[in-house]
C-alpha cells in the first residue's frame, strides 16, 4: 500500500470518530462569484485586517505563522494588568519600585525604548501603563512584572496562562518587553484576536493607548503610533521592530462605529509598515458591508452523539452570526462545522460543543462557538451497547491505519 493511500483511508477511518469537519454550506447565493479580496495592495508577507464588531477577518496573509512580536509583546503585558485592575488585585495608584534590572536592563542605559524611570523611585501603576502605551518602555515593563509577578519570568507564566485561556495557540511568550528570545513568538492573526480582545474588555484602559506624549524625569517623548490622530480615525495600539522579523504594526481605528484591527508584520521598514496598515485601515473601512449569515435562534447544524437517547443534538449560535463582506463584489463563501466527536452523553443544553468556521476563498474570515439547542441524556443499555460496539471496530480501523502510515513514513 503507498503512503498516499494509507493517508486516504486515514482520512475515512477519522470521519468514524468525527462528525469534526461538517459542510454546512458550500455557497453563499446571493453573494456567489469571484472573490475581489485582493483589491488591496500590501507589501509586508505577514497581514491580517480584522472587524472587532463581528469578529470577520477582511484580508490575511500568512496569518498563522509565528512570529517575533518584539515591542508589540507588550499588548500581552498590558492584558495582563488590565485583568489585574478590573479583578481589584491591583489599582491605578498602587505603587510598584525600579529595581536595578529594570532601570539597567530597560531604562536610558540600555538605549531601548524607555519611559526613563528613575532607579529606586516608586512609579504608580497608571503611569506605568502610560509608559507602555505611550511609548513602549521596557522599564515600566519589568517594573510591572517584578510588582506583580516578582520576576519577568513568573509574570511571562501569567502572560502564557491569559494566552491559553483566549486561546491563542500561536502564543509564547519568555518576558515581558519583546527582548529578543528564540522562543517567543505569536502570530499576526492571534495579535488581531489580542487587541481586539482588550479593546472590547478594557475600554476603559485601552483609552491609554490614545495618550498623546508622555514627560518622565524631564524628558518629553511622543506617542510612537505613527498613525494617531490621523483621519483614519486610529487611537492605538503598539509598534515592534526586530531584525529577524521586521518592522510590525498593531493598529486599530474607528470610523461610524466599525472598529477594525490591522496587524503588518516583516515590513522592510517603518515607513512601509505606516503605509501598509493606512492602506489596509482605508480599504477596510471603504469596502466593506454588513451580512447577516445567521440568526441566534436558527439552528445550524447537527453533531453526532455517543450513547445517548438520540444520536444527534441540534447546534445554535448564542447571537447573530454577521460577517463583512465586500461591497459590490459578489463574495463565495463556505462554512464548516467542527467538534470533537462524537460528542458523549449527556449533553446539556446551552453547553458549547463546537465551533463554525466560515471561509472567504481559502482563508478563515470567521469563527463563532455553537451550542447543544437541547439536552440528550444517556440512552438505554441496548443502545449504548450499540454505539459501544462501533466506537471498538473505528478504534481497531484507525489503529490500523496508523500502523500503515507508520510503516510507509
Amino acid at each position: 500500500m503507498s503512503k498516499q493511500q494509507a493517508r486516504q483511508i486515514a482520512a475515512s477511518m477519522r470521519s468514524l470518530r468525527m462528525a469534526a469537519v461538517m459542510p454546512v454550506f458550500a455557497l453563499l447565493a446571493a453573494f456567489a462569484g469571484p472573490s475581489a479580496a485582493q483589491h488591496v495592495q500590501v507589501a509586508a508577507p505577514h497581514v491580517v485586517l480584522m472587524d472587532v464588531g463581528t469578529g470577520s477577518i477582511l484580508y490575511s496573509r500568512a496569518a498563522d505563522e509565528p512570529l517575533e512580536p518584539a515591542n508589540m509583546t507588550k499588548l500581552m503585558t498590558l492584558a495582563v494588568v488590565f485583568e489585574a485592575l478590573k479583578a481589584g488585585r491591583i489599582t491605578l495608584e498602587t505603587e510598584f519600585p525600579v529595581s536595578a534590572h529594570a532601570w539597567r536592563t530597560g531604562g536610558a542605559p540600555a538605549g531601548t525604548s524607555t519611559m526613563f524611570a528613575a532607579i529606586r523611585s516608586n512609579i504608580r501603576v497608571e503611569d506605568l501603563i502610560v509608559g507602555i502605551a505611550a511609548v513602549s518602555g521596557n522599564d515600566a515593563a519589568i517594573v510591572l512584572a517584578e510588582g506583580m509577578a516578582g520576576s519577568e519570568q513568573a509574570f511571562a507564566t501569567r502572560m502564557n496562562e491569559y494566552a491559553a485561556k483566549l486561546g491563542l495557540k500561536s502564543a509564547r511568550f519568555r518576558n515581558p518587553t519583546g527582548a529578543q528570545h528564540p522562543e517567543q513568538r505569536i502570530s499576526a492573526r492571534d495579535l488581531a484576536k489580542l487587541a481586539a480582545h482588550v479593546i472590547r474588555e478594557y475600554p476603559v484602559y485601552y483609552a491609554y493607548f490614545r495618550t498623546p506624549d508622555m514627560t518622565w524625569s524631564k524628558i518629553r517623548q511622543t506617542n510612537r503610533n505613527p498613525l494617531l490622530g490621523s483621519s483614519l480615525g486610529v487611537d492605538g495600539l503598539l509598534t515592534g521592530a526586530t531584525k529577524e522579523s521586521g518592522y510590525g504594526f498593531v493598529a486599530s481605528a474607528e470610523q461610524n462605529g466599525r472598529r477594525l484591527v490591522a496587524v503588518v508584520h516583516g515590513a522592510k521598514s517603518e515607513r512601509d509598515r505606516t503605509e501598509d496598515t493606512r492602506r489596509l485601515l482605508d480599504w477596510g473601512f471603504r469596502s466593506f458591508g454588513d451580512r447577516l449569515l445567521f440568526s441566534g435562534a436558527n439552528r445550524i447544524a447537527h453533531a453526532s452523539v455517543y450513547g445517548g437517547a438520540r444520536s444527534t443534538v441540534p447546534l445554535i449560535g448564542r447571537n447573530d452570526i454577521r460577517i463583512l463582506s465586500l461591497q459590490g463584489a459578489n463574495e463565495r463563501f463556505t462554512a464548516r462545522v467542527v467538534y470533537e466527536g462524537p460528542l458523549r452523553a449527556p449533553v446539556a443544553s446551552g453547553a458549547e460543543v463546537a465551533r463554525l468556521l466560515v471561509y472567504r476563498g481559502d482563508q478563515l474570515a470567521h469563527e463563532a462557538p455553537l451550542y447543544a439547542a437541547e439536552d440528550v441524556p444517556a440512552g438505554g443499555i441496548l443502545g449504548r451497547a450499540f454505539d459501544s460496539a462501533y466506537e471498538f471496530v473505528a478504534g481497531q480501523l484507525r489503529a490500523g491505519v496508523r500502523r500503515l502510515l507508520d510503516r510507509n513514513s
